[in-house]
């Protein structure tokens, strides 16, 4: 590019890096911005950001959301925060398999990434690979057991699935309700569920309604088992003029009861769900009022955390609100 121009090597360096107090004319900087157009000349950006001690690059690891409809949000908030801030986001899907992601953290630390993002497709247990001690890391919709808490004292980010059962319960009882029904998740598995029935009785204790567990159902998350725990619930001797599902698919579940038994929603019967499954609480009918989990908003909070000196304090949980989307089942 000198040859070319007709300048030497320092100018070229000068022009192309953007050196603003040193003094060269506009006609030598157009004609290196020219050879470097004409030799196909483009910055590496690693190379300048290591040269810096900085590779302004971040590595994402996560197993299976980048095929899942919803928690592909995380990868999509943590993308725009990145690009918002410089930064260039590298994502490797493990596929479940903790070679893989061993293998993953390796390739990242030789790429001298700035920083690590953990991510797991539902709120969940995680241990990251040893080698993730390297490097600056954030935990997002998973946590470190506490078996292996001393070991990585990480910020973690996770949805508020308490507060989150108890605004669905609470919108509810606002409507009316005092006799509620409730069906969750499989609770030994998934700290979700333990968490929605925190709320969901968080809700009904600030109120003044006594729980009934007889109200309270254990489902496996798909649409068979709300239609079942639906019927079961409305077979009481003193049934629920109200449901609370832990996720859209036992809503829709419950929908299917309601319908066969000639009840109407949400006059005879109010449902809600969790989760914002927009091709579920969309087209159900009528709407279906849902929660919804703040997949994007973690993604962000993730890549701000990291960069943030401040916010790597140790083992520092923050919950992220999950938001009540009403439509016109309660």
């Amino acid at each position: 590019m000198a040859e070319r121009a007709g300048v030497s090597r320092t100018t070229v360096s000068f022009v192309l890096n953007g050196v603003e107090n040193i003094a060269i004319p506009d006609e030598t900087r157009d004609r290196v911005l020219q050879a470097a157009a004409e030799l196909g000349f483009r910055p590496n950006p690693m190379a300048r950001g290591l040269r810096g001690g900085r590779s302004n690059v971040l590595g994402l690891l996560t197993s299976d959301i980048v095929t899942t409809p919803y928690s592909v949000e995380i990868v999509k908030g943590a993308q725009d925060a990145a690009m918002a801030r410089g930064k260039t986001l590298l994502i490797i899907d493990n596929g479940g398999s903790e070679v893989a992601a061993v293998d993953a953290v390796e390739h990242f630390l030789e790429w001298r990434v700035d920083g690590l993002i953990f991510a797991a497709e539902y709120h969940q247990p995680y241990t990251p690979p040893p080698a993730a001690a390297a490097a600056p890391a954030v935990l997002v919709n998973c946590f470190v057991p506490p078996s292996d808490a001393d070991r990585y004292l990480l910020p973690t980010i996770l949805p508020d699935d308490v507060q989150g059962g108890a605004t669905a319960t609470g919108a509810l009882i606002e409507a009316g309700h005092t006799r509620i029904g409730y069906i969750n998740g499989p609770s030994e598995r998934f700290p979700a569920s333990r968490e929605r029935l925190r709320g969901y009785r968080d809700a009904l204790r600030t109120a003044g309604i006594a729980a009934d567990d007889s109200l309270v159902r254990e489902g496996d998350w798909w649409q068979e088992s709300g239609t079942r725990h639906a019927a079961s619930l409305l077979d009481l001797p003193e049934p629920p003029t109200a449901i609370f599902c832990a996720n859209d698919w036992m809503a829709m579940g419950a929908y299917e009861t309601a319908r066969d038994r000639g009840l109407r929603i949400p006059h005879d019967l109010a449902i809600v769900g969790f989760d914002n499954r927009t091709e579920i609480a969309d087209h159900l009918r009528p709407g279906l009022t849902t929660v919804a989990l703040p997949y994007r908003q973690m993604g962000a909070r993730a890549v701000e955390v990291l960069l943030d000196p401040a916010g790597q304090t140790r083992g520092v949980t923050e919950r992220m609100p999950c938001p009540l989307v009403r439509r016109a089942s309660v």
